[in-house]
């Protein structure tokens, strides 16, 4: 194995901005020596590193779950074994896997968060290791694990989504969004998908959603074009991964009775204070007047603390994401790529808007 390089955040930004400009560096990586790795461990080289909202919040400390600086950067990546403990028996060198990112890298919990996906290697224990599922590649693979384990979730393990059902997304072209989409159509529901851009929404409409609205100033005629849509009644479930303006004019627009997920707030990225201080002093607020004369069902959907705090619920989500991945039901989508020497350019892209759907970079 050859030397190869990682990206290093060296401290907390105030924000990810900031990080991204100041504190992230291209250093050189020797590769990993396996005489000091455990027999289960797993060496991979790898080839694609998902870019992802949450590396972005990492890099500030406004993020629920900090990884200690220096840190390696990339929630989830795969590549192909480089090398497999002599105890490692379902994968062998030359396989294409993906990492598990609540095994290894920064989003984990135990002795491998320093191995994060912005890298030429990664190492990862045998239990964190899956042979890549189906016909996926490695950019859309990159991308499978979290965004469908967040969606899954959110839409069946909290909001418990219904054939039949109508779901109203927000953040549709983003990640976890396409990926509720997709799932939202397996389980036979249909989708309304939001966003503001009319060229995204077209390839949301692609991944299955029934009806879109979006374009300047949807938010004003959002509640009108649901009810129309809905015959006046509303959606019973609402997928809430942005914040802010759109999660307030969005309880005008359910039944009586629905379900309201909260999934993230990614209009209001700011909302704990910068340089890992925490709390949160600019917290979304809900009317609660609107929650009671709705009866509403306001659920928040932490996917990686609920799951820290109960692993045994993942089991069902993580064989129903893997066969349906093996099936072809669900593919990621890639909209930008990037070689690893561009980080802060994927990065940039994914901040600003500019990425649907997944953003990968190439070691």
């Amino acid at each position: 194995m050859q030397a190869g390089h990682k990206v290093v955040v060296s401290e907390f930004g105030e924000t990810p901005l900031d990080a991204i400009e100041r504190l992230l560096t291209l250093q050189a990586m020797p590769a990993p020596d396996p005489s000091g790795l455990k027999p289960t461990d797993v060496i991979i080289a790898v080839k694609s590193a998902a870019v992802a909202w949450v590396d972005l919040l990492m890099t500030s400390g406004q993020y629920q779950h900090m990884a200690k600086p220096p840190y390696v950067p990339g929630l989830e990546c795969c590549g192909t074994v480089a090398w497999a403990g002599p105890e490692v028996t379902h994968v062998r060198v030359g396989d294409g896997v993906l990492i598990d990112g609540l095994a290894a890298g920064p989003r984990s919990l135990g002795d491998y968060q320093q191995y994060g996906g912005f890298a030429s290697y990664a190492v990862a224990p045998a239990v964190g290791v899956r042979k890549i599922p189906g016909k996926l590649s490695f950019d859309q693979a990159c991308n499978l694990l979290g965004n469908y384990e967040t969606a899954y979730h959110c839409l069946i393990t909290r909001g418990r989504l219904k054939a039949g059902e109508t779901v109203l997304i927000h953040g549709a072209s983003g990640a976890t969004g396409l990926a509720a989409v997709q799932i939202a159509k397996i389980l036979g529901a249909r989708v309304i998908a939001t966003g503001r851009s009319e060229a995204k929404l077209k390839l949301v409409k692609d991944h299955g959603a029934d009806v879109t609205i979006g374009g300047d100033g949807f938010l004003e005629r959002m509640r009108e074009e649901v009810k129309a849509v809905t015959g006046g009644r509303g959606v019973d479930v609402v997928y809430d991964g942005v914040g802010g303006d759109i999660s307030v004019e969005s309880l005008r627009c359910v039944d009586f009775g629905a379900r309201f997920l909260i999934v993230g707030w990614a209009s209001t990225p700011f909302v704990a204070k910068g340089k890992g201080g925490r709390g949160a002093p600019n917290a979304n607020q809900l009317p609660t007047n609107l929650v009671m004369m709705k009866g509403l069902d306001v659920l928040g959907c932490p996917m990686a603390i609920t799951t820290s705090r109960d692993p045994k619920i993942r089991d069902e989500r993580l064989r129903a994401i893997l066969e349906w991945a093996e099936a072809g039901k669900i593919t990621p989508h890639v909209s930008h790529t990037f070689p690893l020497k561009e980080f802060k350019t994927a990065m940039l892209a994914k901040w600003n808007g500019e990425v649907t759907g997944g953003c990968v970079l190439h070691p």
